[in-house]
């Protein structure tokens, strides 16, 4: 129970975070440009992501034919999260730029800016929602401790978007990515056992009735299992300690010393 909520609190709060800051920028960059007035469109666009992403779990969770599409949907997470994994460590510091770059396509494409607008937040946000909805139906745990677990992990990512907002300056977004994608890729090794268990179950794989007896023993409460529910916590705790012994860039960047000719200027 309790490696299932860390997993949802995790899922949410990365993926949360992430389309927080796709919002957060892409109302910035339109301010900041003077297009006041199509901030409209990417409240529009979030409120449709959010619709589509909900209304895609439920569907999914509610499928008739759950117990086949169980083995390629954990299959189809975990290249997800891999990909995420692979590009927000690449380009997690160049992501404000890359946000900005795609808006800016959007609103001179040839649909009227108020729709580019709103079809790119629907894409990028409701791209975030869907990855979660599909990672959380991975997790085999009661709704309750699901939704406590994501409920937190959502109020996390809007704290730490409200501070980035504030204090963007100083948080290490590099270094919080990192972290996050080593805990999600033990969550996708995780994702790959089960995935194979499954569809080797349902006779989908070649040598099915090797791989599902193989793959039995991987449970959860195998002693893999479990060295997998340590690795959660251990690795990125390690990779975090070892960042802030090595890094020349501190988890909290130092606030910037106001110069004179700012504190003449403030008084």
């Amino acid at each position: 129970m309790y490696q299932s909520f860390v997993q949802a609190l995790v899922i949410t709060l990365r993926e949360g975070f992430e389309a927080f800051l796709i919002i957060a920028i892409s109302l910035a960059y339109l301010k900041k440009s003077g297009r006041v007035a199509l901030t409209r469109a990417v409240h529009v666009g979030v409120f449709n992501a959010v619709v589509i992403s909900v209304v895609g779990g439920i569907v999914l969770k509610r499928a008739s034919n759950q117990e086949l599409l169980g083995g390629p949907l954990a299959m189809i997470a975990a290249a997800s999260v891999t990909w995420m994994i692979v590009h927000m460590w690449r380009a997690g510091r160049k992501m404000k730029g890359d946000i900005e770059g795609r808006l800016q396509t959007s609103v001179r494409s040839g649909a009227p800016a108020f729709t580019g607008v709103m079809l790119f937040t629907v894409l990028m946000v409701g791209r975030e929602g869907m990855e979660t909805a599909l990672l959380l139906m991975q997790l085999r745990e009661s709704a309750l401790v699901l939704t406590l677990g994501a409920v937190t992990g959502l109020a996390g990512a809007a704290a730490i978007a409200f501070l980035w907002s504030r204090y963007g300056h100083r948080i290490n977004l590099g270094l919080f990515f990192q972290v996050t994608a080593i805990f999600l890729f033990v969550f996708v090794v995780q994702l790959v056992i089960q995935g194979m268990h499954e569809m080797s179950e349902q006779n989908y794989l070649p040598f099915s009735a090797i791989i599902h007896e193989r793959t039995e023993s991987w449970g959860p409460d195998s002693a893999f299992g479990h060295l997998l529910t340590y690795l959660l916590v251990i690795l990125p705790g390690a990779w975090l300690a070892l960042k802030s012994l090595t890094s020349r860039q501190p988890v909290l960047q130092p606030a910037p010393r106001k110069t004179a000719s700012r504190l003449r200027a403030e008084s």
